[in-house]
């Protein structure tokens, strides 16, 4: 049974909540590192799940390169730049989590 959009929103809006609590914390810790890795993925999965239509109201979210980060981290991991999963974490999560909780609003609101 599939999950609904709204679901799959939730999911992605929750492990963008982690993975701002997991980035506060010390860059070095290989676990901090793995768990948003993690988190990463699950995002991923999550989006590409989601219809087109229901991204679409927000543009400026790269969902397709959200998609393509997930199976990077999936299935090529010995290939995972530190950097490049921390910089995510802190630079685009919270916008993502905004895009998503506008999203959710806009739900509500329909």
């Amino acid at each position: 049974m599939s999950r609904s959009s709204r679901a799959r929103l939730g999911d992605i809006l929750i492990a963008c909540r982690i993975i701002e609590d997991y980035a506060t914390r010390t860059d070095d810790d290989g676990i901090v590192f793995d768990a948003i890795r993690i988190r990463l993925i699950e995002i991923g999965e999550a989006v590409k799940d989601l219809d087109p239509s229901v991204t679409a109201p927000e543009p400026d979210i790269p969902w397709g390169d959200i998609a393509q980060m997930r199976d990077q981290l999936a299935h090529r991991y010995f290939d995972t730049s530190h950097a490049i999963v921390m910089a995510t974490a802190r630079n685009d999560i919270p916008l993502l989590k905004s895009a998503v909780e506008r999203l959710l609003d806009g739900e509500r609101g329909q």
